[in-house]
């Protein structure tokens, strides 16, 4: 829980610099205690505790290399790490399966985010925007273990840091914005179609093979390539996580700032429609 703690103090200092009405500080307080709650209690009474947050990224790490790496024999040259090496590509893969990890865990856990709370919802008092930010927030907080580790590793099997890791916030905050978009779509539309969490999981699994993560996207024809990667926001994240984390240079700018565009339509598209849907909540529950 220490990077709650860190993630406390450094709101703490931004309340006192920026000038944001009180009420707004209300609300973000409770979220904060929300989510604390929610890391809390889905560890509690167990050996193992905060430490399972690294046991299914590791797993599937483990499982996509030695299947891609090991079978397949998939190759790649990353730029500060060895070529062709299971180790590398691990590392390579475990970059890619982070931010999608955080993205699909948020977006999978959101769609039951109000219709799981039917206490809260008819209490008149209480902010419902914040139901769907809970999931969503806390996966992300959970993958920062992830990434903790791998910058680790990145430094024991290079020999170095990268200065690019200070502009790792740029792409959290198309990630963040494109996690709660569709969040609020999907917990909305989910109080009123309950087959919303189904659907989702299978439109999920096919976003997962068309976004370059257990494979390179220069292994994609390259006709296919731009459009995959200009029009597909996960994969530009990905790319640029690879980029900061393991290259030490950004090499997909533009594709960011278009995943970042289209982030910031899809969250005004999830937040309007969540709203517009809101008055029905307690009716339907």
């Amino acid at each position: 829980m220490r990077t709650m703690h860190l993630f406390v103090r450094i709101s703490s200092k931004l309340r006192r610099a920026l000038p944001i009405d009180e009420r707004w500080w209300t609300k973000f307080d409770l979220l904060r205690t929300l989510v604390r709650r929610d890391l809390e209690a889905r560890y509690k009474g167990s050996v193992l505790g905060n430490l399972w947050s690294l046991v299914n990224p590791l797993s599937q790490l483990l499982i996509y290399t030695y299947v891609f790496s090991v079978v397949l024999k998939v190759k790649l040259d990353l730029k500060g790490l060895e070529a062709n090496e299971s180790v590398s590509f691990g590392l390579w893969l475990f970059a890619g399966l982070l931010p999608w990890i955080a993205f699909s865990t948020g977006l999978i856990q959101s769609a039951g985010a109000v219709v799981g709370q039917p206490n809260l919802v008819k209490k008149v008092v209480f902010p419902l925007s914040l139901l769907p930010l809970v999931p969503i927030l806390s996966a992300f907080i959970e993958s920062s273990f992830g990434l903790i580790m791998l910058i680790f590793f990145v430094a024991v099997f290079s020999g170095n840091l990268h200065t690019s890791l200070a502009l790792l916030p740029l792409v959290w905050i198309p990630q963040l914005l494109l996690t709660a978009g569709l969040g609020y779509l999907v917990s909305g539309l989910t109080v009123f179609l309950r087959d919303i969490p189904q659907t989702l999981n299978v439109i999920l699994n096919i976003w997962f093979y068309a976004t370059p993560i257990v494979y390179p996207a220069t292994s994609i024809p390259e006709s296919w390539q731009k459009l995959l990667l200009w029009l597909n926001p996960l994969a530009a994240i990905v790319e640029v996580y690879r980029d900061l984390v393991l290259v030490g240079e950004v090499k997909h700018w533009g594709e960011l700032a278009v995943a970042f565009t289209i982030s910031v339509i899809i969250f005004f598209v999830g937040i309007l429609t969540y709203r517009k849907l809101r008055p029905g909540f307690a009716d339907v529950l």
